[in-house]
């Protein structure tokens, strides 16, 4: 895979992507930017989040008519010194509908160790949660998901 990525003003950058589409990349004012555009940090969040997202939805695909939402929020922690790096990102999942907590947790776990190829690429200590219908579940033991 190869994305062309073009310097504009400052520091900001245009992205093209091997699948067509462009973003734009801007630093904030701290770093020297005008904040025109996705800082990288937040592409690496959105990253994770669209990559475990659509693996998980493809493990549960025979039940999504059964879920009407899922939101995923990917909170990351940095150090403080330099790089700044995430040394901790949270993922989670808020999930309301009618689909039992084992089947999902075992979609996130599936999600994250086997298929999401964003998460694969970082070191970052990764977290999961589930918030089902409004109730925070904590994950099942491997030998009890389904």
């Amino acid at each position: 895979m190869i994305v062309d990525t073009t310097w504009l003003q400052q520091r900001k950058f245009v992205s093209t992507c091997p699948s067509g589409f462009k973003l734009e990349m801007d630093a904030t004012e701290k770093y020297g930017g005008r904040g025109e555009g996705l800082t990288p940090m937040e592409l690496l969040l959105a990253g994770v989040a669209g990559c475990i997202g659509i693996d998980v939805t493809m493990i549960l695909n025979r039940y999504l008519n059964q879920i009407k939402k899922l939101h995923i929020r990917t909170e990351g922690v940095r150090c403080e010194e330099l790089p700044t790096k995430f040394t901790q990102i949270q993922v989670t999942f808020d999930v309301e509908g009618e689909i039992d907590a084992p089947r999902v947790w075992r979609a996130i776990r599936l999600g994250h160790q086997k298929y999401c190829a964003v998460s694969a690429s970082l070191n970052a200590e990764m977290q999961h949660f589930l918030i089902l219908n409004g109730e925070t579940v904590p994950e099942p033991s491997e030998e009890h998901s389904s």
